[in-house]
C-alpha cells in the first residue's frame, strides 16, 4: 500500500493512497473467515461453515467491509505520519476520491483538526469601560412608575378632552362594509390611551373626544393582523364614551416601600431607591453589553486572532446560510439554481465570508471558554429554557423537548459559554461611574 500524506495548513490535511486489490482479496478472505464461525447458512451447522459458502452468501457485502477496512488502515496510517491524534480530529473524514480499477484502488482522504489557537494576552484587547450611571432623577421617575402602575383607576369629574395616559371607559361595535364581525363588540372597555392596545388609528382617533361623546372611527386592520377575515380591510368602530378614568395619585414614601418590598423588614424608601438603582443599572448593563461591547469585543477577536479553519465547518456553515436564503426563493429561482451549477456555486460563495467569521467565532470563544475555566452544562442549559418558557406562560417541559428534538440545545448551550465568556471579560474592565 502506497500512502502520501499532506498537512495542508493547521486545520486541514490530505491522505493520498493506493490500495492493490491483493490486499482488498486478503481482507476479504480475513472476513470471511471470521464469519464461518458465527454465520446462520441453510444447510449447514453452525461453527461449520465454509468459507466459500460465507463469501456466496454475503458476496458484495464482504467486498464493501474488506475495502473499509483498507480504508480505515489507510486514515491510521495517514494520522501516524502527520502525527495527529485521534482526538484531534473534527467531524468524520471525508472521501474526494475512489477510483477502483482491475488491480488497485486510488483513495483520498481528507480529515480537518481542531484548529490551535494561540490567545497571547487576549486580555488586553478588552477596553475599559465606565459603568452605567443612574441619576436620581431616574431612580424617582422609575419609583413613580411602578407606583402608578399599582394605582387604583379613579374618574374624572370634570368633563374634559382626552389626551394620550388616560383611561376611556367606552362601548364599542365593529363593522367591516358595514357588517358587524364577531369579536369586535365590548362595553365599557378599559382602553388606556397610548397603550397601542388597539389597532393602529384607533386610539388617537379617541383622544380629544369627552364623557358622553360618540363618533364613528375609521381604521384599517394591518396585513399581518391574526384573523385572516379581517387583515387588510379597512373597518368601522362606532363608539360611545362612558368614562373617563386616570390614576390616583401614590405617595411616594415608606407606606409604598412597604407594598414594593413585601416580606423584607423595616422596608423603607430609601432601601427602595438602592433596590431600583440596582436594577436600573442591570437594565442598561444588559442593553450596553448586549447592544455594543460584546458584539465589539467578539469582533475585536475575529480580526485579531489569525488561524486555519477547517473546510468542511466552513462548508457546513455556507451550506446552512443557503438553506436559508432558499427558503425564501420562488420555485423558479431554485430550479434555475438546480440546472445551473455556476450560479449555484456563485450563490454560494456570496455567503463564504460571513460563514468564516462565524465559525471562527465559534473557536475563538470555545478557546476562550477552556482559558477561562467557562462551562454551562446540559442543567444549565435546561434551567434556562425553563424559565424563558414560564416567563412567556408556556410548558416549560414542552419547550424543552421542542428544542431537544430540533437539535437546538448545543446552539443555546454555546450561546451561553459566549455570553458567559464575553461578560466576564467585560466585567473585569468596568470602571465605577
Amino acid at each position: 500500500m502506497e500512502i502520501k500524506s499532506t498537512k495542508i495548513n493547521g486545520a486541514n490535511a490530505e491522505i493520498q493512497a493506493t490500495i492493490p486489490m491483493a490486499e482488498v482479496n486478503a481482507n476479504v478472505e480475513k472476513i470471511a473467515k471470521q464469519l464461518t464461525k458465527t454465520a446462520k447458512i441453510d444447510g449447514f451447522r453452525k461453527g461449520k461453515v465454509p468459507a466459500s459458502a460465507v463469501k456466496k452468501q454475503y458476496g458484495e457485502r464482504l467486498v464493501q467491509d474488506a475495502e473499509a477496512e483498507a480504508l480505515r488502515e489507510v486514515l491510521s496510517a495517514g494520522l501516524k505520519e502527520l502525527s495527529i491524534a485521534n482526538d484531534a480530529l473534527i467531524g468524520e473524514p471525508t472521501i474526494s476520491k475512489f477510483e477502483k480499477s482491475d488491480d488497485k484502488i486510488e483513495v483520498v482522504v481528507k480529515v480537518a483538526m481542531r484548529p490551535t489557537i494561540e490567545l497571547g494576552d487576549y486580555a488586553a484587547m478588552v477596553k475599559e469601560f465606565d459603568k452605567p450611571a443612574v441619576s436620581d432623577k431616574d431612580i424617582d421617575a422609575r419609583i413613580t412608575e411602578l407606583a402608578q402602575a399599582q394605582a387604583p383607576l379613579v374618574d374624572v369629574e370634570k368633563n374634559r378632552k382626552m389626551k394620550a395616559g388616560d383611561t376611556a371607559v367606552i362601548d364599542f361595535e365593529g363593522f367591516v362594509d358595514g357588517v358587524a364581525f364577531e369579536g369586535g363588540k365590548a362595553e365599557n372597555f378599559a382602553l388606556r390611551l397610548g397603550s397601542n392596545q388597539f389597532i393602529p388609528g384607533f386610539e388617537e382617533q379617541v383622544i380629544g373626544m369627552k364623557r358622553d361623546d360618540e363618533a364613528t372611527i375609521k381604521v384599517t386592520f394591518p396585513e399581518n393582523y391574526g384573523g385572516k377575515e379581517l387583515a387588510g380591510k379597512e373597518a368601522e368602530f362606532k363608539i360611545k364614551v362612558n368614562k373617563i378614568q386616570v390614576k390616583e395619585d401614590v405617595a411616594i414614601d415608606d407606606e409604598l416601600a412597604k407594598k414594593m418590598l413585601p416580606g423584607q423588614e423595616n422596608a423603607t424608601i430609601d432601601e427602595l431607591k438602592k433596590q431600583v438603582k440596582l436594577q436600573i443599572e442591570n437594565e442598561e448593563l444588559s442593553k450596553l453589553y448586549n447592544d455594543e461591547l460584546k458584539p465589539a469585543l467578539l469582533e475585536s477577536f475575529v480580526e485579531g486572532f489569525n488561524f486555519d479553519l477547517p473546510e468542511f465547518v466552513v462548508d457546513q456553515e455556507i451550506d446552512m446560510a443557503l438553506n436559508r436564503s432558499a427558503a425564501t426563493m420562488s420555485e423558479d429561482e431554485i430550479k434555475e439554481l438546480r440546472e445551473n451549477a455556476d450560479k449555484l456555486t456563485a450563490l454560494r460563495e456570496t455567503f463564504r465570508e460571513d460563514a468564516v467569521r462565524s465559525v471562527k467565532a465559534t473557536f475563538i470563544i470555545d478557546t476562550l471558554a477552556q482559558a477561562e475555566g467557562v462551562k454551562v452544562g446540559e442543567q444549565e442549559v435546561m434551567q434556562t429554557i425553563y424559565f424563558e418558557a414560564m416567563q412567556m406562560g408556556q410548558d416549560p417541559q414542552k419547550a424543552y423537548e421542542q428544542y431537544k428534538n430540533s437539535g437546538y440545545l448545543p446552539a443555546i448551550q454555546m450561546s451561553m459559554v459566549e455570553d458567559k465568556v464575553l461578560s466576564g471579560l467585560l466585567n473585569s474592565k468596568m470602571k465605577e461611574a
